[in-house]
């Protein structure tokens, strides 16, 4: 069963996704970031590009030719995988087949429609027999 894991309460939902998919490839964890508004898609690719000032995170779009040798894909659908292990949901939405992956990793920040629509998302988890465990980001 996929494990659900909500880091929540982010000043920066960006640089909070941008912090954790940097963690992940220090530990050589590849990560599919499903984040449908192309704002957002645009946002992570910039700050991975250029955060952490002194590193960089390899990553691309997930329809790139260098998809397959890239440990973190962005893209907007979840119609063909590259991989199954970690997805990151930068959406206000249940991902569309998120259950296909081991780990599920949702980022919310702080603005009150996507607290609620967290919330919703939670109860729908919780609602299937998903255990869901939380990180509270608002002290960092």
């Amino acid at each position: 069963m996929t494990q659900v894991f909500f880091y929540h309460g982010a000043a920066d939902k960006i640089a909070a996704a941008c912090a954790l998919l940097s963690g992940a490839y220090a530990k050589k964890k590849p990560m599919l970031v499903f984040a449908p508004e192309k704002e957002i898609a645009n946002s992570v690719d910039r700050m991975l590009w250029t955060q952490p000032a002194l590193s960089f995170v390899p990553h691309c779009r997930a329809d790139s030719p260098l998809a397959a040798e890239t440990p973190i894909l962005i893209t907007d659908s979840l119609e063909t995988l590259p991989q199954d292990e970690r997805l990151m949901n930068l959406s206000q939405i249940v991902p569309p087949g998120f259950s296909r992956f081991q780990s599920l990793i949702e980022v919310v920040g702080q603005a009150d429609d996507e607290r609620a629509a967290a919330r919703d998302r939670v109860k729908f988890y919780k609602d299937r027999g998903y255990e869901v465990r939380y990180f509270d980001l608002s002290e960092r």
